[in-house]
């Protein structure tokens, strides 16, 4: 399954993507700069800031590592919504891709989820993934 996730809230793309990833589907996840996270600008910011800050005090370099680039912190949302640390959820997270951007070998119609868009909320607050991550220095 292809999805263009333009204009998708990241929070309810993941999830059904998770759900279909554990039945089994591969899914395909293009334009991850484009989806969107609700609410207030300033505090979608000092969250993730915050995020972004927590270190270990011993080793900074030993982690824990924060997703910056829009794939990732796509992948990391999707990851999150799975059993990660049983079998049955790893191997649904190796039938997930995401792209920034739609790679040129990509032929089949991406299709959008009409339940995920922002259209359907009329939210007026938000701030897509490609801005979040230039917050953080990613130079797309």
């Amino acid at each position: 399954m292809l999805i263009d996730a333009t204009n998708l809230i990241l929070g309810r793309m993941a999830s059904i993507v998770a759900k279909r990833l554990l039945a089994g589907e591969e899914v395909t996840i293009i334009n991850a700069e484009k989806a969107v996270v609700t609410g207030r600008r300033k505090e979608i910011f000092d969250e993730y800031d915050a995020r972004m800050r927590i270190r270990s005090l011993t080793n900074p370099r030993k982690g824990p590592f924060h997703p910056r680039r829009p794939d990732d912190l796509v992948r990391r949302t999707v990851r999150g919504m799975l059993p990660y640390d049983k079998p049955k959820g790893r191997e649904a997270y190796k039938r997930l891709r995401v792209y920034v951007g739609a790679p040129p070998d990509v032929q089949e119609k991406a299709c959008s989820l009409p339940e995920a868009h922002i259209d359907r909320l009329s939210a007026k607050r938000f701030v897509k993934i490609e801005e979040l991550s230039k917050h953080f220095g990613v130079k797309l």
